[in-house]
């Protein structure tokens, strides 16, 4: 096979790129591990910053989030028993953040590719890339378990497959540098049938741990609580949880937690990590191939979201005009972005969990932190500008030329 840009992985970065990609007349193939009912179908979280949100509208994705997701003007921070709204909209001159599940984003983008003709290549096996020093690097794969060996030839490639898929250990060790930290805490997180109980998400910091309330839908709510990242979840039955999540988001007002049927519980840890640089040769990381964030920050899938449409701007400029400037700087451009990301993931992170190895005094600070964010408008809008998202280092015009080529396709 042979085609302009090979894509691995069918997550929202590969299926975005691959969309953006065919808007400017630019041939990709994706292949993926997984089938299209396994992609389409594992729950994740998702909360749209603004630019992403822009994204999928422009380029015409974003019909069914529009109908079908939750606009939040604000987020609330708790604590001490108090509930402190953060206006994301005043304080950002308009920007939201919706609600709109991962794997939802998905399906949009996975029906967008094949009704106009994008090939994916789902259920594939022992992926491997080679010759990315080479004018026709090479993806070689099985396309079922234990099939022949094909190959992609291709001008460039896009690792797109995640923390565990073989793009990113392509990148030699000797010019890959990993930042890693492993968080003491993870999520213990559950999907309950039960109206909302807020209209937005709250964040609650509480002396035995931090938890979170978000929206899924009008049935369907999602809710998590720290707890310890080696712990099993058999030790949590529903009771417990929702003893739990009853003290830590309580107020000193009539509020009231909505409890329903637990019909999913999980824990996950939590990780903070970058690879820099996020290309070698002609090949180039996006997503979760090149950096993880903990989820408090709301950033992984934006992020994703961020990469592709840096490199999509960077693919168009060289096969328009066969210019490499903004491809040889890809990594640099996504990096700036990435890092303030990481930043504010950590700052919320460290925020609002417990650490039981902070001494009283630091837990004074802790709480003073927020009060600090909660109480001055200049620390709630530098909060308020980092969680609807910062702007994309693309040229300014890029989005309404989407948007053309949108209308014209």
């Amino acid at each position: 096979m042979r085609t302009q840009v090979g894509i691995i992985g069918a997550g929202p970065a590969g299926l975005m790129l691959s969309h953006l990609l065919h808007l400017q007349g630019i041939e990709s193939i994706i292949i993926e591990n997984r089938t299209r009912e396994e992609i389409e179908g594992t729950i994740r979280a998702g909360l749209l910053e603004q630019c992403t949100v822009d994204l999928m509208k422009t380029t015409g994705v974003g019909e069914r989030m529009m109908r079908e997701g939750h606009f939040h003007e604000g987020i609330e921070l708790r604590f001490n028993g108090e509930s402190h709204r953060i206006n994301i909209q005043e304080l950002t001159g308009g920007k939201k953040v919706t609600v709109y599940a991962q794997h939802e984003v998905i399906k949009d983008l996975v029906d967008a590719r094949l009704k106009t003709g994008g090939e994916i290549i789902f259920n594939v096996d022992d992926v491997s890339l080679h010759d990315l020093d080479t004018s026709a690097p090479t993806i070689r794969f099985r396309k079922e378990k234990n099939g022949d060996f094909q190959e992609i030839t291709c001008d460039y490639i896009a690792g797109c497959d995640g923390f565990h898929g073989p793009s990113r250990p392509s990148i030699p060790s000797t010019i890959r540098k990993e930042y890693q930290k492993i968080y003491p805490f993870g999520w213990l997180g559950i999907l309950t049938e039960a109206p909302p109980s807020a209209p937005e998400l709250i964040y609650g910091n509480h002396e035995r741990g931090f938890a979170l309330l978000s929206t899924r839908s009008p049935e369907i709510q999602r809710l998590y609580l720290q707890v310890d990242r080696n712990d099993n979840i058999d030790n949590w039955s529903d009771d417990r949880i929702w003893e739990e999540l009853h003290t830590r988001l309580a107020t000193h007002d009539d509020w009231k937690l909505i409890e329903g049927p637990i019909i999913q519980k999980n824990i996950v840890s939590m990780r903070s990590f970058v690879c820099d640089p996020m290309q070698h040769g002609k090949l180039f990381l996006a997503g979760d191939a090149a950096h993880i964030v903990p989820p408090t920050g709301a950033k992984g899938l934006n992020l994703a979201m961020a990469d592709v449409q840096i490199l999509a701007c960077a693919l168009g400029t060289f096969y328009t005009s066969n210019n490499t400037e903004l491809l040889e700087r890809y990594s640099e451009t996504c990096l700036r972005r990435v890092w303030k990301a990481e930043r504010f993931s950590w700052y919320m992170t460290s925020m609002l969990h417990r650490h039981y190895d902070h001494t009283p005094f630091e837990h004074q600070i802790q709480l003073a932190e927020m009060d600090y964010v909660t109480s001055s408008r200049s620390a709630a809008t530098s909060l308020a500008e980092n969680y609807a998202g910062l702007p994309i280092e693309c040229p300014e015009d890029w989005l309404e030329k989407l948007g053309v080529l949108t209308l014209n396709s």
